[in-house]
């Protein structure tokens, strides 16, 4: 008997939907592809990572479906674990202060390392920074954060990319000559930094979730419960920013400072990437 392909209703919502069986076998693994981290220990500049989470956990879509969704764990999880394993101390912020929302239908099952590393940030997870209060008492020249990261997950696409406090954090990492590190749908937020009708990032190259799945397989094998109301891809070209990549392969792309991934198949090597860069071993 085929897996389903129709998307799963999520009790807790009206006219919300978690990802088919069918597409939760297709994409989400029992373990990541995580291959240990290079154990070092920061001793000079910066030496905390901000990691800004989403706070909203359903999507509208058209037909007026809601998409059950948050940040990808193994986005989130296994970049993080790598610049744990290097020194850093990670820090976790929301839009309003509240819990950072994870799509825990993607969680691998079976790696214990993965699972150890969201049991340690759990606390954190659940009680983070309150973003306002980052950009107005945190930030400067002499911060302590070397880096931004955002996670991918649909659920960036909520309202990342309207958010003042999200585009006033990017933007000082572009004034003080710290890193972004984001990917597939966590770009989202890139668009943001925009003002006036322009953006910081205008004239980037960044490596980003295809549109084309999210307009047609993704819904297709009942991934999504409908058609998103906005193209990602589309929406970042409009801001002059340039997409490397129109498929999903795992590739990791580093221009200046901005450090971007395709899918959860680049958190490995997302994560490795960042660690060489904020450590000065970029080969």
């Amino acid at each position: 008997m085929s897996e389903s392909k129709k998307p799963q209703a999520d009790e807790a919502e009206h006219g919300a939907y978690f990802p088919s069986v069918y597409s939760l076998g297709q994409y989400v693994p029992a373990k990541s592809d995580f291959d240990g981290g290079e154990k070092r220990t920061v001793t000079e500049g910066p030496k905390k990572i901000l990691a800004v989470m989403v706070d909203e956990r359903y999507l509208p879509v058209e037909g007026e479906a809601l998409f059950s969704t948050g940040n990808h764990p193994i986005e989130t999880l296994v970049p993080l674990m790598h610049l744990s394993e290097a020194g850093y101390e990670i820090e976790i912020a929301t839009p309003s202060g509240l819990m950072g929302k994870f799509e825990y239908w993607a969680f691998p099952k079976e790696d214990d390392a993965v699972k150890d590393a969201f049991e340690t940030l759990l606390p954190k997870i659940r009680n983070p920074k309150n973003l306002a209060d980052v950009v107005k008492n945190e930030l400067g020249a002499d911060s302590e954060y070397a880096a931004i990261f955002i996670p991918g997950g649909h659920g960036a696409m909520i309202s990342l990319q309207d958010d003042e406090n999200v585009g006033a954090v990017l933007r000082w990492a572009l004034d003080v000559d710290r890193y972004v590190i984001t990917l597939c749908h966590g770009p989202a937020a890139l668009l943001a930094a925009g003002e006036n009708g322009s953006s910081p990032f205008d004239g980037y190259s960044i490596a980003v979730f295809p549109d084309s799945l999210d307009e047609d397989a993704n819904v297709e094998i009942g991934y999504l419960p409908g058609k998103l109301t906005w193209a990602l891809g589309e929406a970042l070209r409009g801001q002059g920013i340039t997409l490397v990549n129109d498929d999903m392969t795992g590739a990791v792309h580093a221009d200046r400072k901005l450090l971007t991934g395709d899918s959860p198949l680049a958190a490995n090597a997302l994560g490795r990437l960042a660690v060489e860069h904020l450590t000065g071993t970029v080969s």
